[in-house]
């Protein structure tokens, strides 16, 4: 079957965007009476998802699988009950990393499973198993894909959609992207993924904070032939409606356990990199990417003792005082900066055990901890990104479905 692409998608949306307010009524002849006609009201943003009429008739009488997880909302209903309802046969859910219901740990095995409301299987894509395999798709006609991303190369829902891209691809399916807003889609930053660190934290060169939606993203791996063998999937996106690369969106459902607001979202691609260090990023504690710390930091202002919790079984530290930065407030909810990590190197007694083997795959590169030790600036660091960070911006506009100003 062949998902044709729908174009008038695009067109309707960049309409949504340009020329929608009124011009002014003319005054009547009384010139004591003036008639004044408010500004056109914004239109409302919908997700992909919230647009039905766009892909259910593309979805009756096939098989569906569904890769979804506590974000795939339709309003206040989850994606997988609003399709059954409405006569979509679906035969599969598929489960990122986090689960279904969005509740296990980073890094967690997620175990397959049977829902216990609709009965049907769940397949997990996070672990040994990353993409569906051709035996999980012999019973699937189409997938879908409906998962909130926070716009960063290591936020490993991207890879999941790259590898169901791939599965699709593989096995002659077509691939069906119901497009969310990225909350960090306002701009472009960080060193571009050198091939050699390739993984499931980083699929494709591209910056740590991609400014895409994973529509477009996933228009781009195909454009560019990403997949392995140079493949493309049988693709088609349907867009957010009344959706700009400026326009602020807060999360109505938590992405995952330990991103549970938007400063932690915010701060995210910046903090993600503590991961590879010796410095905890607050898991285990009450505001997880909020804070920052380690036993090992000279500074004692600020303190936090992570604990066992929902979604950070053992965290980092647990139970050891971690001393740091507190940066729950508004105002620190800065865009990416290498400014943190580079305080917390610079007064840490345990230099020589700051970074693991970890930190190269989520920096893309193996210059940044190098830089950082030998005590360069974020401005010197920042100028060797260029000018693979230069020539990504310029490939990203070919991708674009929403309007912008980077």
């Amino acid at each position: 079957m062949m998902i044709q692409p729908i174009l008038i998608l695009y067109t309707s949306a960049l309409l949504a965007f340009n020329g929608c307010t009124p011009k002014p009524t003319p005054a009547a002849a009384d010139a004591t009476t003036q008639t004044v006609v408010p500004p056109a009201q914004a239109q409302p943003l919908k997700t992909g998802a919230e647009q039905l009429d766009l892909y259910l008739p593309v979805l009756q009488g096939k098989r569906v699988g569904l890769i979804v997880n506590q974000t795939s909302m339709v309003g206040q209903t989850h994606l997988v009950d609003t399709l059954l309802s409405r006569g979509v046969q679906v035969a599969t859910i598929f489960a990122p990393e986090h689960g279904f219901r969005g509740q296990a740990d980073a890094g967690a095995h997620i175990k397959d499973a049977k829902d216990q409301k609709t009965g049907l299987p769940i397949i997990s894509l996070y672990g040994s198993n990353t993409k569906p395999t051709p035996e999980q798709m012999k019973g699937i006609d189409v997938l879908v894909f409906d998962v909130q991303d926070v716009g960063t190369r290591f936020y490993t829902y991207s890879s999941t959609m790259h590898y169901a891209m791939e599965a699709a691809a593989e096995n002659n399916k077509p691939i069906l992207i119901l497009d969310r807003p990225n909350p960090n889609g306002n701009y472009v930053d960080g060193p571009v993924l050198e091939p050699a660190l390739k993984s499931f934290v980083g699929m494709n060169p591209i910056p740590i904070v991609h400014g895409l939606t994973l529509g477009e993203l996933a228009k781009m791996i195909n454009g560019e032939k990403w997949l392995a063998g140079g493949r493309q999937a049988n693709l088609t996106v349907i867009p957010v409606a009344n959706y700009t690369h400026q326009t602020a969106y807060t999360l109505p459902v938590t992405p995952s356990p330990n991103l549970p607001n938007m400063q932690s979202i915010i701060l995210y691609p910046s903090l993600c990199l503590f991961e590879g260090t010796t410095v905890s990023v607050g898991r285990g504690t009450p505001t997880p990417f909020q804070v920052i710390g380690s036993p090992y930091y000279t500074k004692k202002d600020f303190s936090f003792t992570p604990q066992s919790m929902p979604g950070a079984a053992s965290p980092p530290h647990k139970g050891e005082v971690c001393y740091g930065l507190d940066l729950t407030q508004p105002t620190d909810a800065q865009p990416f900066t290498l400014a943190y990590l580079l305080e917390m190197y610079q007064n840490s007694t345990q230099k020589d055990k700051f970074f693991n083997n970890f930190f190269e795959k989520l920096a893309g590169t193996p210059e940044l901890r190098k830089q950082i030790i030998a005590g360069k600036t974020e401005a010197e660091i920042r100028a060797s990104w260029e000018p693979a960070l230069t020539n990504y911006k310029q490939l990203r506009r070919q991708y674009l479905l929403y309007p912008d100003s980077e």
